[in-house]
């Protein structure tokens, strides 16, 4: 039994959060009503600035402070390489292994008609008109290998092989069938792109 409707309120939110069990935001909560007003204020502050002010790039969709994120701005990033990821969690972690020095597209997630997520749900047709106009001469497919990642980059390898002169290319297999990108660690993630392959090579076995 929690003694008070705020107290409860609170726990009820943090437990909201992935990972967060009831014991462990009953935790939290407990912690904020220790600490000072002052910090409690900077904390809620940090979090209702997250929501108000971060963007996303108007151009491969990764979370930023501005129109483009810091990686797009950058003038030596190779623009002539693009790699294609799931989400923003996949980009931190490529950039964690300082092996990767093109541009990234983020999708927004993965075709999934299990959980009613099509092509149309994702970043797919930006990908297409983004390749029409900067012509590419790489990209990789960094998509989880999962079905629903498999999934994913066979679609997109048919969309995208569509365009002339645009290589496709895929991870090593460094990264475990059925392993969440993010989750990789960042030696095996670095030789993965290092050691990467041609798309065609990797569903042909």
């Amino acid at each position: 039994m929690i003694p008070s409707k705020f107290l409860e309120n609170a726990v009820n939110e943090l437990a909201s959060l992935p990972g967060v069990g009831r014991k462990t935001a009953l935790r939290y909560a407990l912690n904020l009503l220790t600490r000072s007003d002052e910090e409690v204020q900077r904390f809620t502050d940090s979090i209702n600035s997250l929501k108000e002010n971060l963007q996303y790039c108007d151009s491969c969709f990764n979370i930023s402070d501005s129109k483009l994120c810091e990686i797009c701005r950058n003038p030596r990033r190779d623009n002539q390489i693009l790699c294609v990821v799931e989400d923003i969690r996949d980009v931190m972690a490529i950039e964690a292994t300082q092996q990767f020095k093109g541009l990234y597209h983020v999708l927004g997630g993965k075709i999934s008609p299990m959980d009613g997520v099509g092509p149309s749900d994702l970043k797919i047709e930006q990908l297409l008109n983004r390749l029409k106009n900067t012509k590419a001469n790489e990209v990789i497919l960094a998509l989880s290998p999962t079905m629903e990642g498999d999934t994913t980059a066979y679609y997109l390898f048919k969309k995208i092989g569509k365009l002339d002169g645009t290589e496709i290319s895929t991870l090593s297999r460094g990264v475990a069938v059925g392993d969440e990108l993010q989750y990789a660690d960042e030696i095996t993630l670095g030789r993965s792109i290092l050691q990467r392959m041609p798309y065609e090579k990797a569903i042909h076995g």
